[in-house]
């Protein structure tokens, strides 16, 4: 891992922009193999995943839909509270689709347990996951994750999309870190 700094912050990068882009391109011709001629719903978990899912969606060649839901079990801390909150709703119907849920990073599994199960009520033909980032020493809920982009170990990380208090989104990498200021 390289060291970097950010706007006074000290970062080892963990996956670099390039390793991330042909990941992403990797899974994006995997689901379209997998999901040719199903009604693709991909819904993504905001905030964090809404990278992620805009580069992802892009290596896919079928055409699906996309919506979003916010949740939250972790507030403005580093870990799970383990209370799941809807913030925004999906907008679309589930009836007879297939959900592939588009997740930054699985940690716990709380939160997707919780998703899974409210997608099903709701009659979706299937419920699939995507993750950017997996954490299995986390789990606390098994999950069954279909698609992984990398497995990460017990660390907290930034960037891609993944936060500490609402910042370092916009970082190109993922990043463990070190310290923030």
């Amino acid at each position: 891992m390289t060291e970097t700094e950010f706007n006074n912050s000290k970062l080892k990068v963990m996956l670099s922009a390039e390793q991330i882009k042909e990941r992403i391109r990797q899974l994006g011709e995997q689901i379209t193999n997998d999901y040719r001629g199903r009604d693709l719903l991909m819904i993504g978990v905001l905030k964090g995943a809404c990278v992620f899912l805009s580069d992802l969606m892009r290596h896919i060649d079928l055409p699906m839909m996309v919506d979003f839901i916010a949740v939250t079990s972790y507030g403005a801390a580093t870990k799970s509270s383990g209370e799941v909150r809807i913030l925004k709703d999906s907008d679309a119907s589930l009836r007879g689709r297939d959900v592939l849920i588009v997740e930054d990073i699985v940690d716990t599994g709380l939160t997707l347990s919780y998703l899974i199960d409210i997608f099903r009520r709701r009659e979706a033909a299937s419920v699939e996951i995507v993750a950017f980032l997996d954490k299995p020493e986390r789990r606390i809920k098994h999950v069954d994750v279909k698609y992984v982009g990398f497995e990460i170990p017990n660390s907290f990380v930034v960037g891609y999309g993944l936060d500490y208090g609402e910042r370092y989104r916009n970082l190109p990498f993922v990043g463990l870190v070190e310290s923030l200021d």
